[in-house]
C-alpha cells in the first residue's frame, strides 16, 4: 500500500493494520480499517442529531422554540379569530339552504334555556385563520415534519408500529399533516387543528434538552431538578390545554374568551370553585371531565415522586450550593457515625470564637441523620449554619455536593466507639486520602486513634492521636495531679464565667480561672509584652505577671518554627518574638485603665513595697472584653525592693529573701541544673531497699521504638536490656526468684495501669515517667495489669526501661490486684477498655468500669484511683451517693451551667476537679481550637512531654509546706521561682477542707460519739480475725440494748431524749459500717494467706492517714466511711491573681526549664571536684528553698 495515503479526516477513529493471506499469494497484503462507528451515511446522521452531545442539544433547542412558537401562534389566531367569518366564507351555500328556524334556534344558544339550545358544529370545526397566521404555521409544520420523519428513520431498531403508536409521534402528525394538506387544498385553509396541543411536545422537548445539558458538561442531573420540572410542565400543559380547548368548544356555546378560559381552568383545578363561569354545552364539560379525570391520575403520581425524592433528599441533606461556597466560608466535618455529644461539642467549641459566627458548618456523614441530631439541627441557632449530607468522603460526586475544593477546613474524626478501633484508623486514613487527593489545598484535621497510624496521615496540617494523649496525659496524673483538668480546662473555650452565682467561694474562683486560654501575639505588637525588649524571658515573664495579670509561658523565634516552653533566663526577648500567654482573654480584646497618678505621671510605688500594697488586680470579663486595673505598674526597686520574711516564735531566725528578677541573666543567680550537679543523680548503680540486686542506669534516647512518628524522648534507661522473663512480675525466672512486688522492696510506691491490651500507646505512659528531667530516686516502679499478655514486640520495647514489670489479669479479679502489688502502690490507672465502647446503649459503655473502680474503693480506701470514662456524663457516678445533698447540689448546678450555654457544665463534678476522672472526648476540643489556634497541638505536646524540643521546658509540680507559707501570695512565689529557679508557675492544685451538709435521712457523726467504738475497733483488729462474726453480733446486741435504754429516757425529757436517740442512733450506724469494713478487709487478707502474701502491708479503712481521707474523698467516698463532716475537696486553679494567698498543702504547676539547654562544655570532673561540687550545689539549694 501506498504509505502516502491519507485518511478522510471526518472518520471517527481507525486502526489501520496489514494482514497476509495464508492460502493466496505470500505477497499480497490486505489493509483492514476498523472504524469506532459505522463508517455510513445514516450512522454520521446518527451521530450529529442523536450521539454527538452539542449538536444534539443544538437541535432540541430548535424543537423546543418551534413547539412554543406554534403555541405563540395559537393564541394569536384565538385573538384574532371572528366565528362568523370562518363558517361564512367556506359554507355559505350549506347557511343558505339552512331554514330561518336555525337562526332562532342560534339566538337561543345566547338567551334560552339549556333545554332549547342547539350546538353549531360548524364554528367548532371551523375558524378565523389569517393568511400570515397560516403561512407561518406551514411553513414550522413542514419543518417539524421533516425532522420527525428524519428522528424516527435513524432511530429505527425494526419495528415501525412502535414508534409509529408513541404519543409523540401521532401529535407530531395530528398538528403538522393538515397544514401541509392545506397547501394543495386551499378550501380547508380554515379548518381547526388543535395545535395547542403542542405544549406537550415542548414539554418533552425541554427534558431532553436539560438532559443533554448535563451531558455535554459532564455533570450529573439532579433527580429532584427534574422532577419538579416534569410537574411544573405538567400543570401548565394541562392548564393550557384545558384553557384552549374549553374556549374553542364554547365557541358554539356562550363564546368564552381566552383569559375567561383560563380563570376557570384555574378555579377547577384549585378545587375552589366559584360557579361564576360554567361551560355550557356538552362537549366542553366533557372535555372538563376528562381534563380532571387526567388530572387525578397524572398529578397525584408526579407528587408521589416528588415527595420520595424529597424524602430521600432530607436524608442525604442535599447539596451544599456552589454560588454560597463562593460567597461564603464554610468547613466540612467528615465523620462515620454522627452522634449528639460529638456534635454539641464541635459546635459549641467551633462557634465560641467570634470570628467564626459567619461560617457554615458542612456535615458529610454515610449513615442517616438519628432523630436526636435532626431534632438539634432544626433549632434556629444551628438550623441556618449547619447543613447534613449524607454520603461517603470516599465518592468524588459526596465531595463535589459539600463543595470541599472551596471549603476553609475539613475536619476528620474517628469512630472511637468501635471495637476494632485499627479498622477505624484505616477508615479515617482512606477518607484523608480521599480528600487531599480531591482538594489538596484544603487544610486537613485529621484525629487518629492508634500510634503507628499516624505516619499515613503525615501530610494532613493537624494531626491529634489519642493514645498519645491519653496514656500521656494518665501518666502526668500520678506525678501532676489532675494533669488531665488542667490540659482539658486549657484547651476549651470559655468566659470564666461559670459557677459565678454559686454561694461557695471554691466554686466561684475556680470557674473563674477555668476561663484562661493560652493566646498567642507578636512581642512588637503586644502592650503586655513590648516594653521588655532585650530582656530576659524569666524577667518579662514575672513583670507581666505582675503588671497585667497574664503568664507568659513560651516564645518562638522568627527563624525558628519550634515552641519553646520557658526557654530560661539566658534568652533574650527580641521584638520579633511571638509570645505564648495564658490569660482570660486575648490582649486584642483587653482594655487597659491606668491609675490616676499614673496619669499624672507621678512615680509609683513597687508592687511588692509592702504588706498592704499587693496588687489587686480586678479582671471584668464581659462580652469576650477584660479590662485591667494596672496598680503600681513601675517596677520595683533593686535595691529597697527586697523582701524581709517574718521571724518565727519572736526570733531572729534567718529566712532566705525574695530576690529581683534580674533583667538579664547572671549564670550566679541560676542554680545549678539538679540533674546534672547532684552527684546522687551521677551515681551509675542503683541499689533496692533489701539490697538484692543492683541496675545500672545511663540516661540516653531508647533505642526500640514501637511505631513510627515517635518522638525522641532522653530516659533514664537500663545498661543491658532486661530479658523478657524478667519483666514478668508475678513468675520467678533464672535470673531472680521474685514472684511478687513485696520481694523486690521497692523504695518507692508502685503506679499499676490497667489496660486490656498492651497497644502502642502504652509506650507514652512509660516514656513522661522515665525522662530524664525526672530524679532517680523518684522513680516509681510501673506495673502494667493486662488482660491479654503482650507480644515480644512490645516487650522489645520497655525492656530497656527500669522497673517496667507486667502481669496478666484484671481489676475484676482480686487475686491480680493482690499480685500485681496494689496494697503497695500509690496510683492506679484505670483505662478505658476498647471491647467495652460498643455497647448496646452507648452511655453504657462505662457500666463494667465504674463498678469495678467503685469496689476497689471499697477493698483500698488509701489508693489513689484515676479513672478513663468513654463518656464525660458517666462521672457522675464515680462519686455517687442517692441521698447526699452536696452531691445533688453539684448536680443541680451543672444543670443551671449547662442551660446557660457553659462548654465546662462537668468541671464542677467533684472526681473531675480533683483529676480523678477522664474521658478522652474532652480533648476533642484540641483538634478543633486548632483551626484558630494553630499552635495549641504543638503546645499541648510540649506540656505533656510527648515531644521534647531542645531548649524548651517540661511540665512539674511543688508542694507548698509549712516553711513556704512566709511567701504569703502566689505573685510572691513567682517572684521567689524566676529569681532563684527560673521556673515559671502556671496554676496550683488546691486541696481544702469542707463542711457538706447531709440530708434529713443521713445522720451526723462526731469524733467524740465514735472515741467508744474506735477503741472497740482497735481491739477487734489486735485480736485474731476469726472472732470477727461473734464480733458483730454483740456489736449488734449491744447497739439493741441502747435502743431500748433511749425508750425511758424518753419519758424523762424530750429534749435530751432527742439528743441521746440521735447518738445512739449514730453509735449503731457506726457499728454497722464498722462491721462491713472489718469483713472486706478479712476478704483481703485471707485472700493474701491464700496467694502466699505477707499481709502486713495491708491497711484498714480505720487506720487511713490524711493524705489517705484526702484522697478518699476526691475519689467520690465524702461521707459513707469517715467520722465526721470535715472533708477536703480538690480543684485547680489556672493562673490565679498575684493577690492569691497560698495554702499548705497546694501543688504548684511549673514549667521548668530544660536542664539541657545550656549546658556548658567542660572537661570531665574528678571525683573530688564532683563532691565539691555537690556540696555547693547542696548549699545553694538550701539557702533558695521555698
Amino acid at each position: 500500500m501506498d504509505p502516502n495515503i491519507v485518511f478522510p479526516t471526518w472518520l471517527n477513529a481507525t486502526v489501520g493494520t496489514w494482514r497476509s493471506d495464508p492460502f493466496g499469494d505470500a505477497g499480497q497484503r490486505v489493509q483492514v480499517e476498523f472504524y469506532v462507528n459505522e463508517n455510513t451515511f445514516k450512522e454520521r446522521l446518527k451521530l450529529f442529531f442523536i450521539k454527538n452531545q452539542r449538536s444534539s442539544l443544538r437541535i432540541r433547542v430548535f424543537n423546543f422554540c418551534l413547539k412554543l412558537l406554534t403555541c405563540l401562534l395559537y393564541i394569536i389566531r384565538v385573538a384574532t379569530d371572528n366565528p362568523g367569518q370562518g363558517a361564512g366564507a367556506n359554507h355559505s351555500a350549506g347557511q343558505q339552504n339552512a331554514p330561518s328556524g336555525n337562526n332562532k334556534c342560534v339566538d337561543c344558544q345566547w338567551n334560552g334555556s339549556v333545554q332549547d339550545r342547539e350546538i353549531n358544529w360548524e364554528l367548532i370545526f371551523w375558524v378565523d385563520r389569517k393568511v400570515p397566521v397560516w403561512a407561518i404555521q406551514v411553513i414550522v409544520a413542514i419543518i417539524s415534519f421533516l425532522e420527525t420523519m428524519l428522528l424516527m428513520y435513524l432511530s429505527y431498531k425494526g419495528n415501525i408500529w412502535e414508534q409509529i403508536f408513541q404519543v409523540s409521534y401521532l401529535l407530531e402528525m395530528i398538528n403538522t399533516v393538515p397544514f401541509i394538506i392545506t397547501i394543495f387544498w386551499p378550501s380547508i385553509r380554515n379548518i381547526f387543528i388543535p395545535v395547542f396541543l403542542n405544549c406537550w411536545l415542548a414539554k418533552c422537548a425541554l427534558e431532553n434538552m436539560i438532559n443533554d445539558v448535563h451531558r455535554a458538561i459532564q455533570r450529573t442531573n439532579s433527580a429532584m431538578f427534574n422532577q419538579v420540572l416534569i410537574l411544573i410542565c405538567t400543570l401548565l400543559c394541562l392548564v393550557f390545554t384545558g384553557t384552549c380547548g374549553i374556549q374553542h368548544l364554547e365557541r358554539a356555546g356562550k363564546n368564552l374568551s381566552l383569559f375567561n378560559s383560563f380563570y376557570f381552568c384555574i378555579v377547577t383545578f384549585s378545587t375552589v370553585g366559584f360557579g361564576d363561569v360554567t361551560p355550557r354545552i356538552w362537549p366542553s364539560q366533557l372535555l372538563v371531565v376528562i381534563m380532571i379525570c387526567v388530572a387525578l391520575v397524572v398529578l397525584p403520581l408526579q407528587f408521589e415522586e416528588l415527595m420520595y425524592l424529597w424524602m430521600e433528599r432530607q436524608k442525604s441533606g442535599g447539596n451544599y450550593s456552589r454560588h454560597r461556597a463562593q460567597t461564603e466560608k464554610h468547613v466540612v466535618l467528615c465523620v462515620s457515625a454522627l452522634k449528639i455529644d460529638l456534635l454539641m461539642d464541635f459546635l459549641n467549641e467551633f462557634y465560641a470564637h467570634p470570628r467564626l459566627q459567619d461560617y457554615y458548618v458542612v456535615i458529610l456523614c454515610p449513615t442517616e441523620m438519628d432523630i436526636q441530631v435532626r431534632r438539634v439541627l432544626q433549632i434556629p441557632l444551628w438550623s441556618q449554619r449547619v447543613i447534613y449530607l449524607q454520603g461517603s468522603v470516599l465518592k468524588d460526586q459526596d465531595l463535589l455536593r459539600a463543595k470541599m475544593d472551596d471549603a476553609e477546613a475539613c475536619f476528620i474524626l474517628s469512630s472511637r466507639n468501635e471495637v476494632d478501633r485499627m479498622a477505624a484508623d484505616h477508615q479515617t486514613i482512606l477518607r484523608a486520602w480521599a480528600v487531599k487527593d480531591f482538594a489538596p489545598n484544603c487544610p486537613l484535621y485529621v484525629q487518629i486513634l492508634k500510634p503507628e497510624n499516624k505516619f499515613h496521615v503525615k501530610f494532613a496540617d493537624h494531626v491529634v492521636c489519642e493514645e498519645e494523649f491519653k496514656y500521656a496525659m494518665l501518666a502526668l496524673n500520678c506525678v501532676c495531679p489532675a494533669t488531665s483538668t488542667l490540659v482539658t480546662l486549657l484547651v476549651h473555650t470559655s468566659r470564666g464565667r461559670e459557677g459565678q452565682q454559686s454561694p461557695e467561694q471554691w466554686q466561684r474562683m475556680y470557674g473563674c480561672c477555668s476561663g484562661n486560654e493560652v493566646y498567642h501575639i507578636r512581642l512588637c505588637d503586644s502592650k503586655f509584652f513590648g516594653e521588655y525588649n532585650g530582656k530576659s524571658f524569666t524577667y518579662a515573664s514575672f513583670h507581666a505577671h505582675k503588671k497585667y495579670g497574664v503568664c507568659l509561658i513560651g516564645i518562638k523565634r522568627e527563624d525558628n518554627k519550634s515552641i519553646l516552653l520557658n526557654p530560661g533566663p539566658r534568652h533574650i526577648m527580641a521584638a520579633t518574638d511571638t509570645c505564648y500567654y495564658i490569660n482570660i482573654t486575648k490582649e486584642e480584646n483587653s482594655a487597659f485603665i491606668f491609675n490616676q497618678e499614673e496619669r499624672k505621671g507621678r512615680p509609683a510605688g513597687g508592687v511588692f513595697d509592702g504588706p498592704s500594697q499587693l496588687p489587686v488586680h480586678s479582671i471584668i470579663a464581659s462580652m469576650g472584653t477584660v479590662a485591667m486595673d494596672l496598680q503600681n505598674t513601675s517596677p520595683p526597686d533593686p535595691s529597697g525592693g527586697k523582701l524581709v520574711p517574718p521571724t518565727v516564735n519572736g526570733t531572729g531566725g534567718r529566712r532566705p529573701s525574695i530576690a529581683p528578677v534580674q533583667e538579664i541573666a547572671d549564670s550566679s543567680s541560676i542554680l545549678p541544673c539538679d540533674l546534672l550537679s547532684d552527684q546522687s543523680e551521677d551515681d551509675s548503680v542503683f541499689t533496692d531497699e533489701k539490697g538484692h540486686s543492683s541496675t545500672e542506669y545511663v540516661k540516653g534516647y531508647p533505642p526500640n521504638s514501637p511505631y513510627i512518628g515517635s518522638s525522641p524522648t532522653l530516659c533514664h534507661l537500663l545498661a543491658e536490656k532486661a530479658p523478657f522473663c524478667c519483666l514478668r512480675l508475678d513468675q520467678g525466672c533464672r535470673h531472680n526468684s521474685f514472684e511478687d512486688a513485696k520481694a523486690y522492696g521497692f523504695k518507692n510506691k508502685l503506679i499499676i495501669v490497667s489496660a486490656e491490651t498492651a497497644g502502642n500507646g502504652l509506650y507514652n505512659f512509660i516514656v513522661p515517667l522515665r525522662a530524664y528531667y525526672r530524679p532517680r530516686k523518684e522513680l516509681n516502679p510501673i506495673v502494667l495489669l493486662l488482660d491479654n499478655p503482650p507480644d515480644n514486640h512490645f516487650l522489645e520495647a520497655i525492656c530497656c526501661f527500669p522497673m517496667v514489670y507486667y502481669m496478666a489479669g484484671t481489676i475484676d479479679n482480686l487475686d491480680s490486684l493482690l499480685q500485681c502489688g496494689i496494697i503497695y502502690a500509690d496510683n492506679l490507672v484505670v483505662v478505658d477498655k476498647e471491647s467495652t465502647m460498643s455497647a448496646e446503649e452507648d452511655y453504657m459503655a462505662d457500666a463494667k468500669t465504674i463498678v469495678n473502680v467503685q469496689t476497689m474503693f471499697r477493698l483500698f480506701p488509701s489508693l489513689s484511683i484515676i479513672t478513663e470514662l468513654t463518656h464525660p456524663s458517666n462521672m457522675r457516678f464515680m462519686q455517687f451517693r442517692a441521698k447526699d445533698c452536696y452531691s445533688l447540689a453539684l448536680s443541680k448546678l451543672e444543670k443551671k451551667e449547662r442551660d446557660k450555654g457553659s462548654n465546662l457544665a462537668f468541671m464542677f463534678r467533684l472526681p473531675f476537679a480533683a483529676g480523678r476522672v477522664f474521658s478522652i472526648s474532652m480533648l476533642d476540643t484540641l483538634l478543633y481550637q486548632s483551626f484558630v489556634k494553630d499552635y495549641m497541638i504543638l503546645i499541648a505536646r510540649l506540656l505533656l512531654g510527648l515531644d521534647t524540643t531542645p531548649g524548651s521546658g517540661y511540665l512539674c509540680a511543688m508542694k507548698v509546706t509549712e516553711e513556704d507559707l512566709w511567701i504569703s501570695t502566689y505573685g510572691r512565689l513567682f517572684q521567689k521561682l524566676c529569681s532563684s529557679s527560673a521556673e515559671i508557675p502556671i496554676g496550683i492544685y488546691r486541696t481544702e477542707s469542707h463542711i457538706f451538709s447531709t440530708s434529713e435521712s443521713q445522720v451526723s457523726v462526731s469524733v467524740d460519739d465514735c472515741e467508744d467504738t474506735k477503741d472497740r475497733g482497735d481491739e477487734s483488729r489486735s485480736n485474731d480475725q476469726s472472732d470477727h462474726p461473734l464480733l458483730r453480733k454483740k456489736s449488734m446486741q449491744w447497739a439493741r440494748r441502747l435502743s431500748k435504754k433511749s425508750v425511758r429516757w424518753q419519758s424523762v425529757s424530750r429534749d435530751s431524749s432527742k439528743d441521746h436517740a440521735q447518738r445512739i442512733a449514730q453509735q449503731r450506724l457506726n457499728l454497722y459500717r464498722r462491721s462491713e469494713r472489718e469483713e472486706l478487709s478479712e476478704l483481703v487478707r485471707n485472700r493474701m494467706r491464700h496467694l502466699g502474701l505477707p499481709t502486713s502491708g495491708y491497711e484498714d479503712l480505720t487506720n487511713l492517714t490524711a493524705s489517705d481521707v484526702m484522697n478518699r474523698v476526691n475519689l467520690g467516698y465524702l461521707q459513707d466511711e469517715q467520722n465526721d463532716h470535715q472533708n477536703t475537696l480538690s480543684y485547680v486553679l489556672i493562673n490565679p491573681s498575684p493577690d492569691t494567698r497560698l495554702e499548705l498543702n497546694d501543688i504548684v504547676y511549673l514549667i521548668r526549664s530544660d536542664p539541657l539547654a545550656h549546658v556548658p562544655e567542660e572537661p570531665p570532673v574528678h571525683s573530688s571536684s564532683l563532691k565539691e561540687r555537690r556540696e555547693s550545689s547542696i548549699d545553694t539549694r538550701e539557702d533558695t528553698q521555698l
